[in-house]
């Protein structure tokens, strides 16, 4: 069990309000689209305005949401946040109009990023610092395996395809952040980051140049994410021989392999340096991952095509569980102690830049360029990962010169 479920006390009871949210929002992911259009009404086109917008607003709310989780206590914003995230999910219930459709979807990503920000807050307040990237493995791993069981959840609803199923499945969405909320407030709280000193900037992250630049990096990394759930299918059909239903087998073999070995391979990052080392290897299998995809079109037959894109799929996931598990270590080791709200706002924003605009560019790459697309994408994943560690370096040099000043002070 201890591949699975984390520590007993505080990392427990954050991977179970992990887990029921997930479990939650894996049943919504699967049946938001079909709700919006059949039982709201609305056209796909204004389904997509209204999510862009939202996402959009979701990720910039994160820094200031994230703020106040520093300054009143994580744990008290965390309840409070996924008591509204509840609220605006029982709102969509009743919205029937555009106009207050596109309001409530900006609530509900507010209050999502939000959540996820005073969320990472309060682990790194009630985790030792040697220990918070093994916590976050497992709350990855328990992330998906929720997700996983709620999207058969929600692909019940589908198959039978009635208002009262949908309804269902968005009140038990809901309920899932209600009681989510309850497991929260049973955490001891971390104290409030002290009111800041007389001209230091509330949003100190936003003048943090090497965290902006290793946040950056961070999404082309996470282009992954969109490449896995939007634009792979796409290449199956247009490229390749490969059956239909592969692309849900490649989407069914990461989300194993993260529940099944994103805490093992997290033991490797222990501080900067090994985070450093390990963004460099992710880098490398993407871009062999890459390679692989680019090699499965053409007419290679059904079994070829489909023992070629199971191979990539296998080298992209361990690509993918290394950065994450490198990124977590970058994320809490570089922020300041009193303002891990507004730091992992700002980092979280990386794979929300990722879902906004990997769409476009992974499909101009992919589906239009096709085979040179695939080393274009390799190259910018091994590059970023590359990076990292001189930006770390970088920003290593920035916090050991700003330590005096603050010594002094």
């Amino acid at each position: 069990m201890s591949r699975f479920a984390p520590p007993a006390g505080p990392p427990r009871a954050l991977a179970l309000a992990q887990l029921i949210n997930s479990l939650g929002d894996g049943a919504f992911y699967a049946c938001s689209a079909l709700f919006f259009t059949r039982i709201v009404g609305l056209s796909a086109t204004r389904v997509g305005i209204a999510l862009t917008v939202g996402w959009a607003i979701g990720m910039l709310a994160g820094v200031p949401l994230g703020h106040l989780a520093d300054r009143f206590g994580p744990r008290r914003v965390a309840v409070l946040l996924a008591g509204t995230t509840a609220a605006t999910l029982g709102a969509f219930l009743v919205v029937r109009s555009f106009p207050l459709f596109l309001l409530v979807v900006c609530g509900y990503a507010g209050c999502q990023g939000g959540l996820t920000s005073a969320r990472q807050a309060l682990l790194a307040g009630l985790v030792a610092p040697g220990e918070r990237t093994r916590v976050r493995a497992y709350l990855q791993s328990t992330l998906n395996a929720g997700l996983a069981v709620g999207a058969g959840l929600g692909g019940l609803a589908l198959y039978v395809d009635s208002p009262p199923a949908y309804l269902a499945v968005f009140a038990m969405d809901a309920a899932s952040f209600l009681v989510a909320a309850a497991v929260l407030r049973r955490l001891p709280e971390v104290p409030p980051a002290p009111v800041g000193r007389a001209g230091e900037p509330r949003l100190a992250v936003l003048r943090d140049r090497p965290f902006a630049l290793l946040t950056l990096l961070n999404a082309i990394m996470y282009l992954n994410m969109p490449l896995l759930s939007l634009v792979l299918p796409l290449w199956i059909v247009t490229h390749t021989d490969a059956p239909k239903p592969m692309a849900a087998a490649l989407l069914l073999v990461n989300m194993l392999s993260v529940v099944l070995f994103q805490v093992r391979l997290a033991r490797r990052v222990t501080d900067l340096r090994t985070a450093a080392r390990v963004s460099a290897r992710a880098g490398a299998l993407m871009l062999a991952a890459c390679a692989v995809y680019a090699g499965s079109s053409g007419h290679l037959g059904p079994w070829a095509a489909v023992a070629v894109l199971l191979l990539a799929a296998a080298i992209q996931v361990a690509g993918e569980m290394m950065q994450g598990a490198a990124a977590w270590e970058l994320g809490f080791t570089l922020a300041p102690a009193d303002k891990q709200g507004q730091y992992q706002g700002f980092f979280g924003m990386a794979p929300q830049i990722a879902r906004m605009l990997g769409p476009a560019v992974l499909t101009t790459l992919l589906i239009s360029w096709g085979t040179p697309g695939w080393f274009v994408l390799g190259g910018l994943f091994l590059g970023a990962g590359l990076a990292v560690g001189p930006v770390t370096r970088y920003a290593e040099r920035t916090r050991a010169t700003a330590q005096p000043v603050t010594a002094a002070t």
